[in-house]
């Protein structure tokens, strides 16, 4: 079945990095985008950053610059590096595969499988 497993989550402090991965089972990962997304507390889920099939990349607007999204299609992974973090970007953030291949949106009911979240803290 598939399966999507974050890791690499923390506290960190105001200008800092993170790096977290997601590892991935069950399906054709080099057919599907993948995402991430992030909930904090009493916020709505956002979308955060996804690469595509054929590693297009797209940014929110409030991470543009600091944070970059790659996948390792050997290995079935795929990660967000944080960098320059900031207190806002303090949430539980989520992998997540679009749920129809070749298809990019940013839209999480478009996304059919997530991880079990990964919390990031960022203190000031």
């Amino acid at each position: 079945q598939v399966q999507l497993v974050e890791s690499g989550g923390g506290l960190v402090q105001a200008g800092g990095s993170l790096r977290l991965s997601c590892a991935t089972s069950g399906y054709t990962f080099t057919s599907y985008t993948m995402a991430w997304f992030r909930q904090a507390p009493g916020k709505e889920r956002e979308f955060v950053t996804a690469i595509t099939w054929i590693g297009v990349r797209y940014y929110a607007d409030s991470v543009k610059g600091r944070f970059t999204c790659s996948r390792d299609n050997a290995n079935n992974m795929v990660f967000l590096q944080m960098n320059s973090l900031m207190p806002e970007d303090t949430a539980v953030y989520y992998c997540a595969k679009v749920r129809s291949a070749a298809h990019m949106t940013w839209a999480p009911s478009e996304y059919d499988y997530w991880g079990q979240g990964t919390q990031v803290t960022v203190s000031s």
